[in-house]
């Protein structure tokens, strides 16, 4: 018997190249009927605006009303909480999340998820995940990956946290940008057990993707 969907999601945007990825991401969960609490560092404001032109004000009311509205979230649907909001649900592990997803994730914040070091809210989120046995679903998008990277990975897979760099496939015959972030969400999405039609599925016949 199949496990079921997880009804609230965190999410976590820092400071990696990579913006698309988590920003639909967002959308695919919420269109999903998933609650998402959202989080995000100070550098990815700055990484937002490079790639996207998109404004994520230092107020989480603010970036929470935008999204919402930009994404039709039902009400309730979408929380956004401070870097240093620590009386916020997910940094306890008595009302954590049910799945996490670091989206993009720096090598900073992968070495420090590893090394426990909770710092910030998104951190201690990663740490709650793991103490509590929750899936916690980390996309590094760096490149060449260092001895040091690499290791800090393996530390974390082996603790059972999956780390997902994204890593577009091309036997769909991708034709946009867009179709490449869609491939590599929808491998998340998969992770987290969340229904989508976001790519076609490796032999299905053309018109069957799920």
């Amino acid at each position: 018997m199949s496990l079921p969907a997880p009804q609230t999601v965190a999410v976590a945007f820092t400071g990696a190249s990579g913006m698309p990825y988590g920003l639909r991401l967002v959308e695919c969960l919420l269109a999903a009927g998933c609650t998402v609490w959202l989080l995000y560092s100070q550098v990815a404001q700055i990484v937002a605006r490079q790639e996207m032109g998109l404004d994520l004000p230092s107020r989480p009311a603010e970036v929470e009303a935008a999204l919402a509205a930009r994404f039709k979230a039902a009400d309730g649907q979408l929380r956004v909480f401070g870097r240093e909001e620590w009386f916020a649900p997910l940094a306890s592990g008595s009302n954590p999340a049910d799945a996490m997803v670091v989206c993009p994730c720096t090598m900073g914040t992968l070495a420090a998820i590893a090394a426990g070091l909770s710092q910030n809210l998104i951190e201690r989120a990663a740490d709650v995940a793991i103490k509590e046995g929750r899936k916690l679903v980390l996309v590094p998008r760096e490149t060449p990956f260092s001895a040091i990277h690499l290791e800090n990975m393996l530390k974390l897979a082996r603790l059972g946290v999956v780390i997902l760099p994204p890593s577009p496939g091309f036997y769909n015959h991708p034709q946009t940008v867009d179709d490449l972030v869609d491939f590599v969400v929808a491998r998340v999405l998969d992770q987290l057990r969340v229904p989508h039609r976001l790519t076609q599925r490796w032999g299905e016949a053309d018109g069957e993707g799920a």
